[in-house]
């Protein structure tokens, strides 16, 4: 376990260089007019700077460009949270009983179908549901969840329930496409394994089997496919952001793109990179953990 846990550690790092090494490229993109050579040390520049935590100046804002990341960032982080929320508890069920038999995985095509609309028509269909059949515009978005929880307030609750409902709708979806595809995968894997064949001629029921064998093997699938999980949120959340009008890091990163402010797209670039590896290599400590638990018992 520690020698792969190492070997992780040392994946993680390099993906956190390469990710380092591409922000400053971005960062320094603004240099471009001046020439190759100008342009190379420019992104020599930045990485000198990232190391000295320094990641530049927002060229509209003229503020360090962490600060304004740093204002927005929480509120990507809870429209995240909340869409995870929403991924699991779609994504779950529809996974393992898309792959329980086979009537149930006749609705896989279906369900690929609908994954692959385009976030951007899902969130803007939400958008027109909610106005026109629905009457609702959702609510603004003032206050953090955690906030509102804390402040004991339960109508800011129920407000910030209504302003995150649709957003993280959206995210939730996208992420719940990546889970039940995660999980299919995994039980298809897990299900063509030779030694359920052999208990269930020991005289074990394929519950038991399932329950106690196939179970664990799938949940460490989905564990592995963290990754995966996590760059899909993060995909859906630069677009649910910039369709409801959510101001967060990923709309950040968005308007910063269209108004060429590289600092900070390069940033963001940077910190979207890193919670995608993360969660990469806590999926893949835990999925080795829980095989470990396994295969001692």
């Amino acid at each position: 376990m520690l020698r792969f846990g190492l070997r992780q550690a040392g994946r993680l790092a390099l993906g956190l260089l390469g990710a380092i090494v591409l922000a400053a490229l971005v960062a320094a993109a603004g240099k471009h007019g001046a020439g190759l050579s100008a342009y190379a040390n420019a992104v020599f520049a930045r990485l000198v700077a990232f190391g000295r935590l320094d990641f530049g100046t927002s060229a509209i804002a003229a503020n360090p460009a962490w600060d304004d990341l740093a204002r927005r960032l929480p509120d990507t982080l809870e429209l995240l949270g909340f869409g995870a929320v929403v991924a699991v508890i779609i994504g779950a069920p529809v996974g393992l009983l898309l792959s329980a038999g086979r009537v149930l995985r006749a609705g896989a095509p279906l369900l690929q179908i609908v994954a692959a609309a385009p976030v951007f028509c899902a969130g803007l269909g939400l958008l027109w549901l909610s106005e026109r059949v629905l009457h609702w515009a959702g609510a603004p978005h003032d206050t953090s969840f955690i906030a509102a929880l804390l402040s004991g307030d339960w109508d800011a609750v129920v407000a910030v329930l209504r302003s995150v409902a649709l957003p993280a709708l959206t995210v939730g979806a996208a992420g719940a496409a990546s889970i039940q595809l995660a999980l299919r995968r995994a039980v298809s894997q897990a299900a063509n394994e030779p030694y359920r064949r052999g208990l269930h001629a020991m005289g074990l029921s394929r519950f038991e089997i399932d329950s106690t064998y196939l179970f664990p093997q799938v949940v460490a699938g989905l564990f592995r496919s963290f990754g995966e999980v996590a760059s899909s949120l993060l995909s859906a959340t630069a677009v649910a952001e910039w369709v409801f009008g959510w101001h967060g890091a990923a709309d950040l990163f968005l308007k910063s793109i269209a108004l060429e402010d590289w600092s900070v797209v390069g940033l963001v670039l940077l910190v979207f990179a890193g919670l995608t590896l993360c969660a990469e290599f806590v999926g893949a400590m835990a999925a080795r953990a829980l095989a470990e638990t396994e295969r001692l018992a």
